[in-house]
């Protein structure tokens, strides 16, 4: 029997290091179905939405370097996208399959027929389409190769009717070429850069995603020229740990304490960061970055000087440069501001809450205390983004995934089925808004069927929290932001996992050690509190005065409940 386009593109993902193709079947996918099935070596992941397995697909691709998802012809390959642009803007090196209709019916707006190219040009590395046998193995080839080497999505158009077709043979390589480079400034930028950090005593180094491998060479520059090391919340697992010299995290899910040492410094280190949010980065110092894309140089802050290097090559090659400092005053001072920071939000921690009204800080270090060392943890955007960020600990060994840069709701569940299949016999939490498991609620029972033991934490604060502190800080009455839950613990039983439902917090440990050592699925539905509202550590006078205009409307509308509670609770965070 001769080899199908079908079979051959199975077998070049087999070859690449694909171990499966997140898909919901159907129609122009159903030859290459078949030919997994025949492949037998590779798995087909039926969920049951095409974006829950573009987001599966993204995280797995985070963890294991490569992952692959497939969408049907029309509204399959479009309910890919949400998925897509995360895993492009994460640089995750994912496949996307878009499968479409026959290729003769080409421009006669056939039944489900999109224009791939158009759909998907702004969430690729890569965006071709195959209508021929010989265009497919060198297009998935040159596919495979961006994904891994521009580091995001390569998109492959493949029209139903090739798929059945007779593979052929071509002149050109079909394997995949993983070779990595060392990438280093010249010469001449190093010894600058070693004169700059030596020509300042106010030093702050800020580390973003493109540090994750260099996290015992920036510790020890850190060291070195007695420097504070603040970090992204994507580099927080990689660089927090056995840190003497950390002072957490900046931005909007931020502290104050690394955002004053920023704004202390005389000389700011950023080190593999494309962090977006200019109104945290200091005025009036100095400022230089660091990045293996160069053209990123300078668009998030006024940069004085810009090298181009990969962190951890950089860094080797500059530490024999640089010199023991000796003065460490503000090292000590910026220090000692992070050690209050810590106190306060231990405080937080202190007071769990009361029935209904659970305190979410309390619930994530409680979580934080029982996670395996491990653990991967995946966090939806919002509210529980900013608890997973402040409450989360570093250990060396967990992971943590999130829609960090796309920033979508519903990530959280849809990554933690990624996970669990890239990472088998490893415990992964998935941080849950009840708003964003909510959007792909379905998928539950993917994790049902492929036996994940997945276990997921729901902060049912019954509403679009963000949202809503967005709103407030505007000055604007939060408005359609609650939200009319199911009992998500019923919902969980109905798709065959363990699920449990919390409403006191005498009752929170209890509830997640039982779920934690549950051997398969477990849900915890936690209802806390919706005035636990997160303000960022850099709090402007119009955010404050747009609080006071919101409460005021409030008050106006006769909710003078949801004042007071709001009120305290962000009295309780400006402290």
């Amino acid at each position: 029997m001769a080899k199908s386009v079908a079979d051959q593109l199975v077998e070049m993902l087999v070859n690449a290091g694909i171990k499966r193709i997140y898909a919901v079947t159907g129609d122009s996918l159903n030859n290459v179905n078949d030919a997994v099935r025949r492949e037998g070596s590779i798995e087909w992941i039926h969920v049951r939405h095409e974006e829950a397995g573009a987001y599966a697909a993204g995280a797995e691709a985070q963890l294991n370097g490569i992952a692959c998802c497939a969408g049907s012809s029309g509204p399959g390959h479009v309910h890919l996208i949400n998925g897509l642009y995360d895993a492009n803007r994460s640089e995750a090196p994912v496949i996307a399959i878009a499968s479409t209709v026959a290729s003769f019916e080409f421009g006669t707006e056939y039944f489900q027929e999109t224009n791939t190219f158009k759909l998907f040009d702004d969430c690729s590395v890569y965006n071709q389409i195959a209508t021929t046998p010989k265009q497919m193995p060198r297009m998935l080839q040159s596919a495979i190769q961006s994904a891994i080497h521009k580091k995001g999505v390569a998109v492959l158009g493949l029209p139903g009717d090739l798929t059945g077709q007779d593979a052929e043979e071509i002149a050109t390589a079909t394997q995949v070429f993983k070779s990595t480079a060392v990438v280093t400034p010249s010469p001449d930028d190093l010894h600058q850069l070693a004169g700059i950090l030596a020509k300042y005593n106010k030093i702050t180094i800020f580390c973003g995603i493109g540090a994750a491998d260099a996290h015992d060479e920036v510790v020890e520059l850190s060291k070195r020229i007695n420097a504070t090391v603040g970090y992204s919340f994507r580099a927080k697992m990689d660089i927090q740990y056995d840190n003497p010299n950390e002072v957490g995290m900046t931005g909007l899910l931020g502290l104050p304490a690394a955002f004053h040492s920023m704004n202390e410094s005389d000389l700011l280190l950023l080190l593999g960061t494309d962090f977006p949010y200019t109104m945290f980065m200091p005025p009036d110092c100095k400022i230089v970055q660091v990045d293996t894309k160069p053209e990123r140089i300078g668009r998030r802050a006024k940069v004085d000087w810009g090298l181009h290097g990969s962190i951890k090559d950089t860094l080797q090659a500059l530490l024999p440069l640089v010199k023991q400092k000796k003065d460490d005053t503000f090292l000590k001072a910026q220090l000692k501001v992070y050690d209050e920071v810590k106190k306060k939000m231990q405080t937080y921690v202190d007071d769990p809450g009361k029935k209904e009204l659970i305190h979410p800080e309390f619930v994530t270090s409680i979580i934080d205390e029982l996670a395996k060392d491990d653990a991967i943890f995946t966090v939806d955007t919002g509210m529980s983004c900013v608890w997973g960020a402040r409450y989360i600990q570093a250990t060396g060994k967990r992971k943590m995934l999130g829609s960090f840069n796309h920033g979508s709701m519903a990530n959280a569940m849809p990554q933690a089925i990624g996970a669990a299949l890239a990472c088998p016999g490893r415990q992964v939490i998935a941080l849950c808004g009840d708003g964003g498991l909510s959007m792909l609620l379905g998928d539950l029972a993917t994790i049902t069927q492929y036996k994940l033991p997945v276990k997921i934490v729901v902060f049912n604060n019954r509403s679009l929290g963000m949202v809503k502190l967005e709103m407030e800080v505007a000055g604007l009455p939060d408005w359609q932001t609650d939200m009319h839950n199911p009992d998500f613990a019923m919902v969980a039983q109905a798709m065959g996992i363990k699920g449990f439902t919390v409403t006191d917090p005498d009752n929170v440990k209890q509830a997640l050690q039982e779920a934690f050592m549950y051997k398969g699925p477990a849900l915890v539905n936690i209802m806390t509190d919706p005035n636990a509202l997160a303000m960022p550590p850099k709090v402007e006078f119009e955010q404050v005065k747009g609080m006071a205009l919101s409460m005021t409307k409030l008050v106006l509308n006769g909710r003078m409940d949801e004042v007071l509670d709001t009120v305290k609770a962000n009295y309780k965070h400006l402290l």
